[in-house]
């Protein structure tokens, strides 16, 4: 065996052995050490634990209806997207505006141009529940009740249920409440009426129900003038013709009209053709060769 590796190992053994000493040594002579404990504040004597709603579902719902996470913020976005949309869809015929005091609100009017019911400006308000979208369906309410299968003949409530049994978030919307608003008063359903008389009348007696609807037709335009029902700024009014105010907005309506149609004529750009005129014979655009 290598007398160097002896003497080494031999070495560290004892080198060991005297450092263990050592450090016993002073484990015994050190002073014990504290350890100290880490504690919390002190809870405060007016302190109210908190406590897990037992049901999500009562925790969702506020005191005034709206829904706890939403919060008004949320309902005025979904009101200001659901009038984009509304705009959006440019339904002839119908006019709508958010009342002033409240979004919850909404005025309208609805031009018929044709049918049964032609000449026919209806005015309405659309009331909104406060904790839409996730709701009931909103109403429709006439300013006057209309000669209707579909319209309460005493409030003017159109039956808006009809077609949205269930107001589902995210899928039905005020603008398809406003078509449907539309689209009563060009085909007739006479199932379950709120106004009997008028389905009945529509199925048994066509000439009296149209004398009827004509006669609810003037109704309602001879009380068109008449101030709102509702004091709101944006409510919807109307007024006599008066050329010193009228004919200048007429003039500026028209000239849009007439430059906007310009426009979409300068747009037209004329392409190539790939058929020969007066033939259905296609042909191909003959190459120009480069002299050389």
């Amino acid at each position: 065996m290598n007398p160097f590796w002896s003497m080494s190992t031999s070495s560290t053994r004892k080198r060991s052995e005297t450092e263990e000493k050592a450090l016993v040594g002073e484990l015994k002579n050190s002073p014990p050490r504290t350890t100290q404990k880490k504690q919390l504040p002190s809870i405060p004597k007016n302190a109210v634990p908190m406590t897990k709603p037992a049901s999500p579902a009562l925790s969702a719902q506020s005191t005034n209806g709206t829904h706890a996470s939403y919060g008004p913020f949320y309902l005025e976005y979904s009101l200001l997207a659901e009038f984009t949309l509304v705009v959006k869809q440019k339904l002839p015929g119908v006019y709508v505006q958010p009342s002033y005091q409240s979004a919850l609100m909404w005025f309208g009017v609805i031009f018929i141009r044709h049918g049964l019911y032609q000449d026919g400006v209806f005015k309405f308000t659309v009331y909104i529940p406060d904790n839409y979208p996730d709701g009931d369906c909103p109403r429709l309410v006439f300013d006057l009740p209309i000669f209707h299968p579909l319209v309460d003949p005493i409030s003017g409530e159109l039956d808006v249920k009809r077609a949205f049994a269930k107001w589902r978030r995210n899928h039905n919307h005020i603008w398809q409440i406003l078509m449907y608003a539309r689209r009563v008063f060009y085909k007739i359903d006479t199932t379950i009426p709120l106004n009997p008389e008028a389905a009945v009348l529509y199925d048994k007696d066509i000439q009296l129900f149209k004398s009827k609807v004509v006669d609810s037709v003037k109704l309602c335009s001879s009380h068109l003038f008449d101030p709102p029902k509702i004091e709101d700024p944006y409510a919807i009014s109307f007024s006599p013709w008066n050329p010193a105010i009228h004919d200048e907005a007429r003039e500026k309506m028209l000239t849009q009209k007439k430059a906007e149609d310009q426009q979409c004529k300068s747009m037209q750009v004329s392409g190539l053709s790939w058929v020969k005129p007066g033939s259905v014979q296609p042909f191909s655009k003959e190459e120009k060769t480069l002299p050389t």
